[in-house]
């Protein structure tokens, strides 16, 4: 979008703080592609900054975390773009009319109708899960809380359920994406034999809260594990989103993007067919390796002798999980 038109939406939006920080992400954004990292990087921090300084009636600070769950939950920067991740075209549509309903969520709202706000992602593990939560903050231009559920889980059983209602109330209150990552880890079936009485009891309080959550942003969940998942679960989300491992097309793009700063010697989309199967988490650490290992050469471009000794590192690491796992 042109810049006299992004400043003209950014006016429009003052004192509507979503709509404002919305805009000034678009402007972010379009500095960070156009390499002006300087400029980006001064400019989140001014919007950062925003709730900590006097500033206009309506645009509300960045609420502070309850101190006694504040070990439960860490602050991510949402850098990564949708240039950074590949979806197939199903969730690509899904997120591009979740993004348009919360932009219009008012007009849908006056029509007495709900807004998409709850939205549960499953899939094996290293597949996008975790980067389509922080894309999906930045597409959103709201802050990302992702919810450490080990540590919620380690303390002190009786007090887990205080602490997701701490957690639930700030997301009720703070326009942001909270991330509820491993998920499994606290909804899992009630039906299980082996469970504590008391993590039943937590799971039912956990039913409760998002039923009756509506968030100002969004609430995500992700699971690897969603056949553990409890039954009754899964209709408290207005959304069901699978990821799935990255097929050859796919990876044709994940590759051309991943090289796409860096000179090579081959065609890297031409080796997709021999990556099927990886996850893109197993993706990114090959191009990552071939990319170490033509600097560690002092080479001037990324050779395919470079690219084949990343993708045996891989399946070194593949063979050895698949030896634990048996």
């Amino acid at each position: 979008m042109a810049r006299g038109e992004l400043m003209k939406k950014l006016l429009a939006s003052y004192g509507q703080e979503d709509q404002f920080r919305a805009v000034a992400e678009e402007i972010i954004g379009e500095e960070e592609r156009k390499k002006n990292k300087v400029l980006a990087r001064s400019l989140r921090k001014t919007l950062e900054n925003l709730g900590q300084v006097p500033k206009a009636k309506g645009l509300a600070p960045l609420l502070p975390f309850p101190d006694e769950a504040r070990e439960f939950i860490q602050r991510i920067e949402p850098n990564r773009t949708a240039q950074d991740i590949q979806m197939s075209t199903e969730n690509v549509r899904l997120f591009t009319g979740l993004l348009r309903e919360f932009r219009k969520s008012d007009q849908i709202k006056q029509h007495g109708l709900p807004v998409r706000s709850k939205l549960l992602f499953c899939g094996p593990p290293g597949c996008g899960k975790t980067l389509c939560a922080e894309v999906f903050a930045h597409e959103l231009g709201l802050p990302l809380f992702v919810v450490q559920l080990d540590r919620l889980m380690s303390s002190y059983l009786g007090e887990t359920a205080t602490n997701i209602r701490k957690i639930f109330e700030f997301a009720r209150r703070q326009p942001c994406v909270l991330f509820l990552d491993e998920f499994d880890a606290i909804a899992r079936s009630r039906d299980d034999g082996g469970e504590h009485s008391e993590l039943r009891r937590v799971v039912n309080s956990l039913l409760l809260f998002i039923d009756q959550i509506e968030p100002s942003g969004f609430l995500l969940a992700a699971t690897n594990l969603d056949q553990a998942l409890d039954p009754a679960v899964w209709r408290r989300f207005d959304e069901i989103v699978w990821f799935d491992a990255p097929d050859e097309r796919m990876i044709r793009k994940f590759l051309k993007n991943a090289f796409k700063n860096v000179k090579t010697n081959f065609e890297p989309e031409q080796r997709a067919a021999a990556l099927v199967g990886y996850s893109y988490a197993e993706l990114d650490k090959i191009c990552t390796q071939a990319i170490k290992l033509s600097i560690l050469g002092r080479s001037k471009s990324i050779s395919l002798r470079h690219f084949n000794a990343a993708v045996e590192d891989a399946k070194r690491r593949t063979k050895r999980a698949e030896r634990l796992s048996n």
